[in-house]
């Protein structure tokens, strides 16, 4: 998550001081990615040194505004046209979980997955609350807008996980079955390549 161009974009509309950006930030994204007052401070710092915004005097109780630049602006301009590069994705720990659990000792990958799945459809239900709540009334201003498209974000990011942690487990029964089949007399390096050959001596799904 950009945050830099997080407190740009609100930096266009007026100078503003550090806590005002963290509340107006936490308010845009429904305090979906809370941040701390020392966050943005050290991100200023660091898009001052940049060129990015200057300090723009002090408000009436003594506070530090910081103000766009126009080479903030043109960097803002070019995030906003910019695809999100999904080239070199983040690490998901989700996907490294279940990618070191395949084969692990010990490890009932199954339960793995549906004590996940289960957790995933607990959040995607309480992310359509949030939703019906947010659509009780029209949203009002900018931030509800805002706020209603993150939840909706995260709605359809919590039905894919399900989604893909359903693919998984019928990928686990698929190999195993196959290994299942596979003959036993060979003893040679093939017969112990491949998933397969993990899964199939994998423990018992508990119930």
């Amino acid at each position: 998550m950009s945050i830099r161009h997080g407190l740009l974009a609100l930096l266009e509309r007026g100078p503003r001081y550090g806590s005002q950006l963290r509340t107006e930030f936490e308010s845009r994204t429904g305090s979906t990615w809370p941040l701390n007052v020392g966050q943005v401070y050290t991100t200023l710092s660091r898009l001052e040194r940049d060129g990015m915004v200057a300090q723009d005097g002090a408000d009436d109780a003594g506070h530090d505004l910081y103000a766009i630049t126009d080479d903030g602006r043109a960097e803002l301009r070019n995030w906003f046209e910019t695809p999100v590069d999904r080239t070199n994705p983040p690490r998901d720990e989700l996907a490294i979980k279940l990618a070191m659990a395949v084969g692990a000792p010990g490890v009932d990958i199954r339960h793995v997955i549906q004590a996940q799945r289960h957790h995933t459809l607990k959040a995607m239900q309480d992310y359509t609350r949030l939703k019906a709540q947010a659509l009780a009334d029209v949203p009002a201003n900018r931030d509800e807008v805002a706020w209603l498209l993150v939840v909706e974000q995260l709605i359809f990011q919590a039905e894919a996980e399900a989604r893909w942690l359903d693919h998984c487990e019928a990928r686990l029964v698929r190999l195993a079955e196959a290994a299942a089949t596979e003959p036993t007399a060979d003893s040679g390096p093939a017969a112990t390549r491949g998933p397969a050959r993990f899964l199939a001596d994998r423990p018992r799904a508990r119930r």
